[in-house]
């Protein structure tokens, strides 16, 4: 190799891979915090014999279960989000979205390695007599030119802009992995919340119905005291507003419940109507007794929402590479090969062979301050994306600090439902000893039962409320997408 040749050497090889512009992308980090609230739960208030009752213990570090709501025990849920996990459109739009963005990385791929393309061109063409243009060697003026050619082009990466746009594709497509994660633990979580708020509103229904039953013996005993003229009209009046605002609240309760029927049918990729709506009681359920608590460190690398933030600031950090590199020059490299005769036989014959060389440097000079706009756009994309960024964490940092506060919370209202269901059941319970003693009449017998059941409806809310807390704690974490090998498996 001679002195010529060493000095050009290094240059030829920078030229190839490249002087790749910044920014580099880094990972921000993890949140300084070591708890997601100000006093860090251990347990809940516990009320024994009660459905829902039982306590829950949180264990910190401990794992999320991919299919966490197999800790309900129930078997009628654990079908419901299989099948909608297996049918829901939303999610099979999420995973089309995933492949486009993969596809369309390993397109850009592509641009970094030569391109090479071959054709044949093949005419019938006459030159007049008097023509100035070359004609081919025997002078004949009506004439087939045979042209096979084969060309090669290369851009070399000089500045980094194919890696840069590689790396904003991959980055979009890290996104969309991320946002079917979070349409995954959506669907999942939307299936529980509908199946326990169906579940609480039939035993809502069944209650209320019992309460009106109630009510309705009520207003008979006070229509007959009135005809005999023991009691003022008013009281009978009283009465019966008290049963009509009670029916009244059914139809809404009856409503709610086929709206949640409705709901788990388009989850599961069904029609309304199509298939039997679910039964469920909130008693098919068990409240896990033991719920993990990620470390707050983790949160930000399993929740889907967070990691689609990050992925969309890595996409706005190649971004800025990309504007940046565009206002720099650019080498193109070229060749053709190829043969040019009167027939297709000769095409390979000695004398027809041609080809050439090329390379070529495009620089901008003057663009009426466009790619210079561009790059400080681009800069402010990835500013505005870093806030992004920050305003998910936080937002994911509350979403679990409300659910531990709403589990701590609901545990103690189901202790003080179930005190007071307690309370107005042995009212119910004298009363009716008293009634049968002939101490008291039978409208005290109702107005006690009246008491127990609107305290067995306020108890079913709060026990209906402490299992949906539990599913929104799964939610809040992230729902351990990232242990199903169909959910995690890295873009392309």
């Amino acid at each position: 190799m001679t002195a010529t040749h060493r000095r050009i050497a290094p240059l030829f090889a920078s030229l190839l891979t490249g002087c790749v512009v910044g920014p580099n992308f880094k990972q921000p980090a993890p949140p300084p915090v070591t708890s997601y609230t100000a006093a860090p739960p251990a347990s809940t208030a516990a009320t024994p014999g009660i459905l829902g009752g039982e306590p829950q213990r949180f264990i910190s570090g401990a794992e999320i279960p991919a299919d966490w709501w197999s800790l309900f025990h129930s078997k009628p849920l654990d079908a419901l989000i299989e099948q909608a996990l297996a049918k829901n459109a939303d999610l099979k739009s999420a995973q089309a979205a995933l492949l486009a963005a993969q596809e369309n990385t390993r397109a850009q791929r592509g641009a970094r390695l030569p391109q090479v393309s071959a054709g044949v061109g093949i005419t019938r063409q006459r030159d007049p007599s008097g023509a100035l243009a070359p004609v081919p060697s025997n002078n004949a003026f009506l004439y087939t030119l045979v042209t096979p050619q084969l060309s090669v082009s290369y851009v070399p990466d000089v500045f980094g802009l194919n890696k840069r746009t590689i790396e904003a594709a991959a980055a979009q497509a890290q996104a969309s992995k991320y946002q079917m994660a979070a349409v995954y633990v959506t669907i999942s979580t939307n299936v529980a919340a509908a199946a326990i708020q169906q579940a609480s509103l039939d035993d809502q229904i069944d209650a209320t119905n019992e309460l009106i039953k109630t009510d309705r013996e009520m207003l008979g005993v006070l229509q007959y005291q009135k005809s005999k003229g023991y009691i003022a009209g008013a009281d009978v009046v009283a009465q019966q507003a008290q049963l009509a605002q009670l029916e009244a609240s059914l139809p809404g309760l009856v409503k709610q419940r086929d709206q949640a029927s409705n709901l788990i049918a388009v989850l599961t990729g069904q029609y309304p109507g199509q298939v039997a709506p679910p039964k469920f009681s909130l008693a098919n359920f068990t409240l896990p007794s033991d719920l993990p608590l990620s470390l707050p460190s983790m949160l930000v690398e399993q929740r889907p929402d967070v990691l689609q933030a990050q992925a969309n600031l890595h996409a706005a950090s190649a971004q800025v590479g990309i504007a940046t590199a565009n206002r720099l020059p650019n080498i193109t490299l070229s060749a053709n090969a190829g043969s040019t005769a009167l027939a297709i036989g000769q095409v390979f014959g000695p004398g027809t062979g041609f080809w050439n060389l090329g390379a070529a440097l495009l620089a901008p000079i003057f663009d009426g301050g466009t790619l210079l706009h561009q790059q400080r756009a681009a800069r402010a994309a990835y500013t505005q994306s870093a806030e992004q960024y920050r305003g998910t964490v936080l937002t994911a940092f509350q979403n679990v600090a409300d659910t531990l506060t709403a589990i701590d919370q609901d545990a103690k209202t189901v202790k003080a439902s179930a005190a007071a269901t307690d309370a107005a059941k042995a009212s119910l319970d004298i009363t009716n000893v008293q009634y049968k003693d002939g101490y008291v009449a039978y409208l005290a017998v109702l107005t006690a039962n009246q008491a127990y059941q609107q305290a067995r409806l306020s108890l079913i809310q709060a026990e209906a409320d402490r299992f949906a807390d539990t599913a929104a704690l799964f939610q809040a974490l992230g729902g351990g997408w990232w242990h199903r090998p169909d959910l995690n498996q890295g873009s392309q």
